[in-house]
């Protein structure tokens, strides 16, 4: 990873063009601020020597800032952000099939992270990227559909109406389900992160194959309930908020625990 912190952060904070990539603003500084209320003494201290003083939800949405630069420096970051898998009919095979995936993604990257993240040698701008990156890629991994599929670009070309304006499935999923519920993000985490110690320690149970394969069903679910051209509305948020109110907290807790183990 190059050693061009500054030149690309100066982009991202001047870039007025923000897109639809994942879970939105909102959503990634939710599971952002759900992350910081349960991480562990050593983590805390151990990020704010790479972050410095801003909390983790000041830094969400820094990748998907970046895709707004034009020099190409960060063009093979764009597959990062997700994992397209067909449909699985179990575990297993899911498993099977994430490890033939081609190429650098969500599943790749987390690990790649991790390691330049605990690697010595790594630069402390480099090190504060890759924090930066894994803090941001982690909230993807809970949003379903960046572990959909690849002939739709994980619901990207399945158009659909949000209360009556034109849009498509992946956007809506992105930010229009959050924004909707009219929350700050400090508000809504607070709202979700009310789990026991012992709940909080289930959902953090399992691997991040375990996770993924958790999202892929999900996303299933949202594909066979929303085909192409669906009119959303109120029914379809009543429908689907539990499970949205769901993956935001799970992505919280489960970038917590990534960043617990880490340090």
């Amino acid at each position: 990873m190059k050693s061009i912190y500054s030149k690309i952060l100066i982009l991202a904070f001047i870039s007025s063009s923000l897109y639809s990539y994942a879970w939105g603003l909102t959503g990634h500084r939710i599971i952002a601020e759900i992350a910081e209320n349960h991480l562990s003494g050593k983590a805390r201290r151990e990020i704010k020597k790479i972050m410095g003083k801003e909390r983790l939800a000041y830094w969400a949405n820094w990748p998907d800032f970046i895709k707004s630069d034009t020099t190409g420096v960060w063009k093979q970051a764009s597959s990062w952000h997700y994992v397209n898998i067909d449909p699985q009919a179990d575990f297993k095979a899911f498993g099977q099939n994430l490890k033939m995936q081609a190429g650098p993604s969500l599943y790749t990257q987390i690990n790649t992270l991790s390691s330049q993240i605990k690697d010595e040698k790594t630069s402390e701008k480099d090190r504060k990227i890759a924090l930066i990156f894994l803090i941001h890629i982690m909230g993807d991994l809970s949003q379903p559909l960046h572990v959909g599929r690849a002939e739709d670009l994980g619901g990207n070309k399945i158009n659909v109406t949000y209360f009556g304006d034109k849009t498509n499935l992946h956007s809506v999923w992105d930010g229009k389900l959050v924004d909707s519920q009219k929350y700050s993000y400090t508000e809504y985490a607070g709202l979700l992160d009310i789990k026991s110690k012992e709940e909080v320690k289930q959902i953090q149970a399992g691997t991040v194959e375990d996770w993924l394969y958790d999202s892929h069903k999900i996303a299933n679910k949202i594909y066979a309930q929303t085909p192409n051209d669906s009119k959303l509305s109120f029914d379809y948020q009543y429908k689907f908020n539990d499970t949205l109110e769901r993956q935001l907290l799970y992505g919280g807790l489960r970038l917590a625990k990534v960043l617990n183990d880490l340090f």
